[in-house]
């Protein structure tokens, strides 16, 4: 039987625990490190909160590396003495050196949640739906120093539901990655260069991307950015004076929903909203407290 391939791991948040998990139960792999970021405070109370990559390592007892920057001498240094054949990154969330991309015997590779060379850059799943793509997918890329240009060794396709949210459709990628990821590393790498020709870029979100003006936005285009920006960085909107948050919506009328007027004469219905400091409620029922 041949020796398993070994592996570096760099990943963070959640849509990176799948294929780690899949490295990690499959004989062919052995995980030797795993490198993600540094513990964070989160919430109101700013407790100090793992990444869901280091919980699962830990769970296996993986070594763990949180590097403030992965190229700093010292994490370079633990790296260059953990020997392995795949360094694998899936939404890492820090660019590479090319000192650190040359260290692996076979090929750093990368798990990318759009079909390269669209959408490179930093919130691939949310322009998808943001510029209501037909179709999505993922790439497994070849690393290069340049930003998400590397040569393509995978890809499957997948259409897009014109329903489709942002949280169902990164956990779908994030579990179709994983198996595309693994079946990619047991066969021989065959890297095909990217079209230059059809490059397009996406920056990272703020939340000055999710403030909506139903004056200069159609329903189509409100509902889109409601789909891609929920939960994260969440979509405000003023509705009879009051600026609210949108959770959902549809284009057709549903239950306890109502109708926001829009540009070019078109109607969105908002099904569930958030006052400041308030919970979520549906649409009918936010209108009712608001009626009195």
């Amino acid at each position: 039987m041949n020796s398993p391939f070994s592996i570096v791991f760099c990943g963070t948040p959640d849509f990176a625990v799948p294929s780690l998990a899949a490295l990690l139960s499959d004989p062919a792999f052995s995980v030797k490190l795993v490198i993600t970021q540094p513990d964070k405070p989160v919430g109101r109370k700013q407790i100090m909160t793992p990444p869901p990559v280091k919980l699962l390592a830990e769970q296996h007892n993986i070594p763990v590396l949180q590097p403030n920057n992965i190229n700093e001498q010292a994490a370079s240094n633990k790296l260059q003495a953990t020997s392995c054949d795949y360094l694998v990154v899936v939404a890492y969330g820090q660019i590479l050196s090319k000192e650190i991309l040359a260290l692996p015997k076979i090929a750093p590779v990368n798990l990318h949640p759009s079909l390269l060379p669209r959408w490179r850059g930093a919130s691939p799943i949310h322009h998808a739906l943001l510029a209501g793509d037909r179709e999505t997918g993922i790439t497994i890329q070849q690393m290069a120093e340049a930003l998400d240009a590397g040569p393509i060794l995978a890809q499957e396709r997948l259409p897009l539901n014109p329903t489709e949210t942002y949280e169902h459709l990164r956990q779908l990628l994030a579990e179709r990655g994983a198996a595309l990821l693994l079946k990619t590393l047991k066969a021989p790498l065959h890297p095909v260069p990217q079209d230059a020709k059809n490059v397009t870029l996406c920056a990272k979100l703020t939340r000055k991307d999710g403030e909506a003006d139903p004056s200069r936005m159609s329903a189509g285009e409100m509902d889109r950015l409601v789909r891609a920006l929920t939960p994260w960085p969440g979509v405000t909107c003023p509705i009879n004076g009051e600026t609210v948050k949108i959770l959902k919506t549809s284009l057709s009328e549903v239950s306890e929903s109502i109708p926001l007027p829009c540009a070019k004469n078109t109607t969105l219905f908002v099904a569930e909203l958030q006052s400041p400091g308030k919970k979520p409620m549906s649409g009918a029922a936010w209108m009712r407290g608001h009626n009195k």
